[in-house]
């Protein structure tokens, strides 16, 4: 497993550090349906800083965890979305992306060389899966800052209003990385997940 590091960016509910330790640690975050079984290796990010991408957040699809509409972002799409950057290790976040598809980490997955030699035009497609689309965003400190999320764009696909306990996730993580309060937070909401 590589050690070599990267910025892994959250805009969903990754951005509260308790559900993102379900992912790294194992565990079962509050209102989720799904145990997760954790990365290779368990230590938590020791780094993160708040950060806003450039495009859209939407929601689609059903969650098997969390029922209602799964978060995805559309970097080519208008808009402003509010994310937090975690710095992992390449192993860590192969780990992450291959439990978000609901798979058992694999020591052998191609993806980390993929990782380690670059995404090719910033963008890679790692299968046709809803989190297997994987976009540079920019870089910090020198290392890539990666998200991952669906092939489809913002207007390709109906949109699914989100559960209340994914979105006590998501508010949970504006409040940590953004400090946000309650009011920014609804009108945030009311935007991406309207309804």
């Amino acid at each position: 497993m590589s050690d070599s590091e990267l910025w892994y960016v959250s805009y969903g509910s990754n951005m509260s550090r308790r559900r993102l330790g379900c992912y790294i640690e194992g565990g079962r975050p509050p209102g989720s349906a799904v145990t997760h079984v954790g990365a290779r290796d368990t230590t938590m990010p020791v780094e993160d800083t708040a950060v806003t991408l450039p495009g859209s957040l939407y929601f689609a699809g059903e969650s098997p965890a969390w029922g209602g509409g799964v978060a995805f972002y559309d970097h080519d799409a208008p808009g402003a979305t509010p994310a937090r950057a975690y710095r992992i290790t390449v192993g860590q976040f192969v780990d992450l992306a291959n439990q978000e598809m609901h798979r058992v980490p694999d020591q052998d997955d191609p993806l980390e060389e993929v990782l380690l030699e670059g995404l090719s035009g910033g963008r890679h497609r790692a299968g046709p899966g809803r989190y297997e689309t994987l976009i540079e965003v920019g870089r910090r400190e020198a290392l890539p800052m990666l998200t991952f999320t669906a092939p489809h764009g913002v207007d390709a696909v109906p949109h699914t209003p989100p559960g209340p306990a994914y979105l006590a996730m998501l508010a949970e993580g504006l409040r940590e990385a953004h400090g946000w309060a309650e009011e920014q937070i609804a009108a945030y909401f009311a935007v991406v997940a309207p309804g």
